[in-house]
């Protein structure tokens, strides 16, 4: 598998060949300012000890507070994790929000531990960060396989830690304990509203047919949201198994299949596939919200979407990019596709610091403007410049943090 950090790297050098950047800003953004590596020995809940790899990158403030997810999973290593800070800083760039980037992770796989065992976990990792975490400094915020629970429990700690009390030093945390109102379908949502900002100049039809590789928050958040507004979802799929039905899913009914049965698989109606088959359904819209590096020089020839929404961060590698937009599929980027979600949780971080608590509706419509904002930048940037909608987003990051530079 690539190396995400090398990928992400190479679609900096692209857009530095397009337009010249300050020498000094590309190379601050070639390293992070803080690689934080550190493990966590844990007594377990039958006396033994175990110890985990444990992450927090802290890659550019130029624009303001480290911002960035915190997730669990075996895998977690620190290239990743790398790759991750570094789009999350262009991210918040791109949405033009007052954020730097950041990301965090731990090497563990919270379904092997106990309730207990993951609030101890959970509440390490923030007593090894405490001085370099906070509401001014970084603000970490759920990512895969952590929950608002995390963030409660890591935030009380921090509390306890620091005095803190306004409960901005991290995001994502239940409506209780200063959560924001739209948190949980913010990435989906997102992705949506830049689609629609999109879709006429991507002569995109006013009804399209989905395909959506991902089943989890943002997977289902975004099919049920573009369901609702009358297009159709004929694929989806998750870790182990995915669905297809020409004619359209009945998304209610697979969730409730998969609740009673533990996979997508054998949904009455339609016909098992593979995550890989699915990635080559034609289709308008192929939205990817699952992990990296799943749309390849492999597959990249075989992909039949007439567009490709990318809600998942490095979906797409750099190769793929190439062969895509050689072939006229336009890729709208994670760095803009999925910025919902870092864009609510800077709301949530805005609110907690004013002492506010914002309506639904109130979040949501300021999602709206952000991401449709957002979009319309990227695609005249890409315009300009005859590039990708990827280095279309990139070159307005880079003019935005150059001028923070000066």
């Amino acid at each position: 598998m690539s190396n995400l950090f090398q990928n992400a790297m190479r679609q900096l050098d692209k857009v530095v060949k397009i337009k010249g950047f300050d020498p000094k800003l590309v190379a601050r953004l070639r390293q992070p300012d803080r690689n934080i590596h550190f493990s966590i020995p844990l007594k377990m809940d039958d006396g033994s000890l175990k110890t985990f790899e444990s992450y927090r990158v802290q890659y550019n403030n130029l624009l303001g507070p480290y911002k960035g997810g915190i997730r669990y999973h075996p895998d977690t290593e620190i290239n990743e994790v790398k790759a991750l800070a570094f789009w999350m800083a262009i991210k918040c760039a791109v949405a033009s929000i007052p954020m730097g980037g950041g990301k965090g992770g731990i090497a563990a796989d919270p379904r092997k531990l106990s309730k207990t065992e993951l609030e101890k976990l959970s509440s390490a990792w923030v007593r090894n960060l405490a001085g370099v975490l906070g509401p001014r400094k970084d603000v970490p915020a759920p990512d895969v396989n952590t929950t608002s629970e995390i963030m409660d429990w890591m935030v009380d700690e921090f509390g306890k830690i620091t005095g803190d009390k306004s409960r901005a030093g991290f995001t994502g945390k239940s409506l209780g304990k200063g959560g924001s109102e739209g948190r949980g379908p913010a990435t989906g949502l997102g992705g949506f509203y830049v689609f629609e900002a999109l879709r006429e100049k991507m002569k995109l039809p006013e009804k399209c047919v989905l395909a959506i590789q991902g089943f989890g928050n943002v997977g289902l958040n975004a099919a049920k949201t573009f369901a609702r507004y009358g297009h159709k979802i004929v694929a989806v799929s998750d870790s182990k198994s995915g669905v297809h039905n020409p004619g359209g899913l009945d998304l209610e009914k697979l969730q409730a299949h998969k609740k009673n049965t533990g996979a997508l698989a054998n949904f009455i109606g339609a016909k098992n596939i593979s995550n890989e088959k699915l990635l080559e359904i034609a289709c308008d819209l192929l939205a990817p919200a699952a992990f990296e590096n799943q749309i390849n020089r492999q597959n990249a020839d075989k992909v039949r979407a007439k567009v490709i929404l990318e809600l998942a961060n490095g979906h797409v590698t750099p190769e793929a990019d190439e062969i895509l937009f050689g072939r006229g599929i336009p890729v709208i980027p994670d760095i803009l596709a999925n910025a919902g979600g870092v864009t609510v949780s800077y709301f949530e971080w805005e609110q907690n610091l004013k002492g506010e608590h914002w309506t639904e509706k109130e979040v949501l419509k300021k999602l709206k403007e952000k991401m449709t904002e957002a979009a319309e930048k990227v695609f005249t940037k890409a315009a300009e410049n005859k590039t990708s909608f990827r280095n279309g987003a990139f070159l307005l990051a880079l003019e935005r943090l150059a001028e923070k530079m000066l």
